[in-house]
């Protein structure tokens, strides 16, 4: 498909609408508004994968490389289809194919970085005077790419907040955070796109990870490198087919089967409420108990149907005393550990614990905090967190948008704005050009500055007329985000 046609309806038209003689559009993107209670800053991701993917790999590959003639004769016929005949035009898109790049600039705070609701991420502008219609032109595309990232980054940093937060306080291996969220959302995403840049920004904060995928996009798109360095992973694990197969009567034979000839060392989690999850802590682990400790690896009990934190902490409320102790207590009845240095009981390393459904920043802050209670570390429990995190949300969750600002027509500038009546403050926006400065180590706006003053501060050129300026590595993105 071609590019150009990437956009919202209203938009192919826009460039007549503009007063005669506009020269220049500049606009941002800033978080206006955070939903999630507890977070008041948002971490920049995505822009990069989006200049790459889409404007300098699609427009090459789907519109400079092709034929003029045809890509102007496609561009119209779909137009005039849409809209029915009009007067839009077709010269503005062969002058752009002739120039044979995109001429704009985009501007931004290094990726990683975490920055105060209503504070701008980045600007983006034209570099010549006829194509000053472009800078709005990819607000829709820009937009459908972006927010998805920064939300799912943002959100797993809190996740990494909580769980560093326990882990300091309950463990001996608080590293084994990067490990404990572990991204299980690819199914109940939106399409393999939205898995790929949500994925990737839970690989900011972990590497914990069973979207493969995204050990592809980081390397394409964030100069990764999975043979030199840990970009994510994961381990052997069953899912209820398999336990369902083996037969409800011979689950027990199943269990056996696993630990002692399928994987005979090594990690291995095993899905372990297909039926009874009860009857696995009471009755399978204590007969197989000589086995899993004789086993150089962990065994990893998984439940995942019911309340995650009464399942693995336990419920007063519950029937039976397993129930009542939780999956973590039952374990540490059966296979020991160790006390820590902090005071904290610890799981010998051949037993361990995941719980991947239906996980939320709440449950995981209430399951760390009644672990720690009972006097059991954080660390205890893997958290595989998916799509019921990272899925419902929406733009809205940190109120994102792209707005102009400033503008030039005639040669002269125009510091533009909107300021709805009937709003509430949100929509509210910025005034003129931007500057982004670091303050008592916080980032923070100015808006209606000079060129000389937009030209300094935080936000450096990444992109310019078709070629990248700044190109991230993920290594310098989680740096950034784990001194934000």
């Amino acid at each position: 498909m071609n590019p150009l046609l990437y956009t919202d309806g209203y938009k192919v038209d826009h460039r007549r609408q503009y007063p005669d003689n506009t020269t220049l559009v500049y606009s941002n993107w800033t978080p206006r508004k955070s939903r999630i209670e507890g977070i008041d800053e948002v971490v920049f991701f995505g822009l990069q994968y989006f200049i790459k993917k889409y404007i300098i790999d699609d427009f090459q590959r789907n519109f400079f490389n092709q034929p003029k003639d045809e890509i102007v004769n496609k561009y119209a016929r779909r137009i005039n289809n849409y809209l029915g005949p009009n007067s839009v035009g077709t010269n503005h898109i062969a002058a752009l194919h002739d120039l044979g790049y995109v001429p704009m600039v985009f501007k931004a705070i290094p990726e990683g970085a975490c920055v105060p609701i209503r504070c701008a991420m980045f600007t983006m502008y034209n570099t010549k005077k006829e194509f000053f219609w472009l800078t709005n032109y990819f607000e829709t595309l820009l937009s459908t790419t972006v927010w998805l990232t920064c939300n799912s980054a943002t959100i797993a940093k809190k996740y990494r907040k909580i769980l560093d937060k326990y882990a300091n306080e309950t463990s001996s291996i608080p590293e084994f955070v990067d490990w404990q969220g572990h991204d299980f959302s690819m199914r109940g995403m939106a399409g393999l796109e939205a898995a790929l840049m949500s994925g990737a920004g839970h690989l900011l904060s972990f590497t914990g990870s069973d979207t493969i995928p995204c050990m592809d996009f980081m390397e394409k798109y964030y100069n990764a490198n999975t043979d030199t360095e840990l970009v994510g992973g994961s381990v052997a694990a069953t899912e209820h087919s398999v336990m369902c197969m083996g037969t409800n009567s011979g689950e027990l034979e199943t269990f056996k089967r696993l630990v002692t000839e399928v994987y005979p060392g090594g990690v291995v989690s095993i899905v372990s409420d297909t039926w009874d999850l009860w009857k696995v802590l009471d009755d399978y682990l204590p007969a197989l108990k000589d086995e899993i400790m004789a086993r150089d690896g962990k065994v990893v009990i998984r439940p995942d149907s019911g309340d995650p934190v009464d399942i693995i902490c336990g419920n007063s409320n519950g029937s039976s005393e397993t129930e009542k102790k939780g999956v973590v207590e039952c374990l540490w009845d059966t296979f020991g550990g160790t006390i820590n240095n902090k005071g904290f009981k610890e799981l010998d390393p051949h037993i361990g614990a995941i719980y991947g459904d239906s996980i939320t920043l709440e449950r995981a802050e209430s399951m760390c905090k009644r672990l720690k209670a009972k006097g059991f570390a954080s660390t205890n429990v893997v958290l595989g967190i998916g799509s019921f995190t990272y899925q419902y949300n929406t733009r809205d969750t940190f109120g994102f948008a792209m707005k102009a600002t400033y503008g030039e027509v005639n040669n002269e500038g125009r510091e533009i704005f909107k300021d709805p009546i009937t709003d509430d403050g949100t929509k509210k926006s910025a005034k003129g050009l931007i500057k982004i400065v670091r303050e008592d180590g916080k980032y923070k706006m100015y808006d209606q500055v000079s060129w000389e003053e937009e030209k300094q501060g935080e936000m450096k050129e990444v992109f310019r007329d078709g070629k990248m300026i700044k190109d991230w590595s993920l290594q310098e993105i989680r740096n950034t985000i784990k001194n934000s």
